[in-house]
């Protein structure tokens, strides 16, 4: 639980530093300085407002941003990546990966590209009918 109104009274009321404050409270120097820092740039004050609980000065000095979306990366082909690897002797999965990255520069890196094409084996190895090599229908 964050000790945000222990920190600015301490601050504020006592008049301690922040070593004092991080002492007191046990908890970090960096911490205190940054409880201090985000409220003195929310303008808060100690003491603070009349109604202010702690759910409403979290909410002052973390202000809730906008989830950031990560861009959606194309996966490979599987069906093309299978079938080049089954056919061709000498192709490795570095050139297939090689390929991928040149028609999709924001695509999967190499070490995610790897595991990407194990877990769809493994997924085809599942659904296989033991003995007949047919693949189950989902």
């Amino acid at each position: 639980m964050r000790k945000i109104k222990e920190v600015l009274r301490l601050r504020y009321e006592l008049k301690l530093d922040q070593r004092q404050v991080a002492r007191s409270c046990s908890i970090a120097v960096s911490t205190v300085h940054e409880y201090l820092k985000r409220a003195e740039a929310a303008q808060v004050d100690w003491p603070l407002p009349e109604g202010w609980d702690d759910t409403h000065l979290e909410v002052a000095l973390y202000p809730p941003g906008e989830p950031k979306s990560q861009p959606k990366k194309s996966p490979p082909d599987f069906a093309v990546v299978h079938e080049q690897l089954r056919s061709h002797r000498h192709v490795t999965m570095q050139l297939l990966w090689e390929e991928y990255c040149e028609a999709n520069p924001d695509g999967y890196r190499y070490s995610r590209y790897v595991a990407a094409v194990f877990m769809l084996r493994e997924h085809l190895k599942a659904m296989t009918v033991p003995g007949t090599g047919n693949v189950l229908a989902t």
